[in-house]
């Protein structure tokens, strides 16, 4: 229990640190899919060394099956969140994610067969009501006229990609481990986002030197944070209920918002607090309640 919530912990403060050097890195003319193909590259550059130690002939095929399927999502998923984050708010964005845990449950309830309690579903419906006072912060406030901001059309279905990868992933741990899962998010993610590139056409050589040296260190903690935090989600998706799980990530949206506003220099504070807010509470239901 103490591991889970250890990891937990981690999993919050690490995911919006690395959405911060994502944005970052795309505001300094990095592409945003380049930035996606060289966090998967330079892990799984480092997964070389343990998954030497593996025993590969002990992990079966259907978690070879459902972590491409993974990979699929991930890579196309992350590769729509860093362009949301290139010009969306991060304390606007962050919040959004709130509804990944509806989609998680709900694919979950077809894929793992994890039904939720009425302490489960209460919880979620905070989560959500929380993030109504964040997004009625912008311009469209809280309406369908959200769903024309391409920033917000990029999180969503980054949102919703990861939230059926999250399945797949479990899936992977199901049938395997962790590390292992944690392996084949990195080596499948690494494959289909470099297709990705190809598939919009984008400039590989050209792109790759507008890198300056001075991005490095931002590229070695993005990596250091994305690394952290796949790690520790697969950790806690072990031990728990994905839609549960994704429900309890949404704490890192206090984070995103303060990160924001301290360093992106976003508005509307308050208001994104109380949301926030609302939604800790949500999150609190499902861990005292579950």
């Amino acid at each position: 229990m103490l591991a889970t919530a250890f990891s937990l912990i981690l999993r919050i403060l690490s995911n919006p640190i690395g959405n911060v050097f994502q944005k970052k890195l795309t505001e300094q003319q990095n592409h945003p899919l380049l930035v996606n193909f060289l966090t998967f590259f330079i892990l799984s550059i480092l997964c070389i060394v343990p998954a030497w130690r593996q025993d590969w002939g002990q992990v079966s095929e259907l978690s070879w099956y459902y972590g491409i399927i993974a990979g699929v999502f991930g890579a196309i998923g992350n590769g729509f969140l860093v362009k949301a984050l290139q010009g969306g708010d991060l304390s606007i964005l962050g919040p959004i994610n709130s509804y990944k845990s509806v989609v998680g449950i709900l694919v979950g309830i077809v894929f793992l067969h994890e039904i939720p309690n009425i302490w489960g579903i209460a919880g979620i419906i905070l989560i959500i009501y929380g993030s109504y006072f964040v997004l009625d912060t912008m311009q469209e406030r809280f309406s369908w006229r959200l769903l024309k901001n391409k920033d917000i059309q990029y999180r969503i279905a980054a949102m919703v990609l990861t939230a059926i990868e999250a399945i797949f992933i479990k899936k992977v741990i199901l049938y395997s481990s962790t590390m292992v899962s944690f392996f084949f998010w990195c080596w499948f993610g690494t494959f289909f986002s470099f297709i990705l590139l190809f598939f919009f056409k984008v400039r590989f050589l050209k792109e790759l030197k507008q890198i300056k040296c001075h991005h490095l260190p931002a590229y070695g903690c993005l990596v250091l944070c994305i690394g952290t935090m796949q790690y520790t989600t697969n950790y806690v998706f072990s031990h728990m209920n994905v839609g549960y799980a994704l429900a309890l990530f949404q704490l890192s949206t206090l984070v995103s918002i303060i990160l924001g506003y301290r360093i992106f220099k976003e508005q509307n504070i308050k208001k994104k607090l109380l949301g926030a807010i609302i939604m800790v509470i949500g999150s609190g239901v499902i861990i005292l309640l579950n």
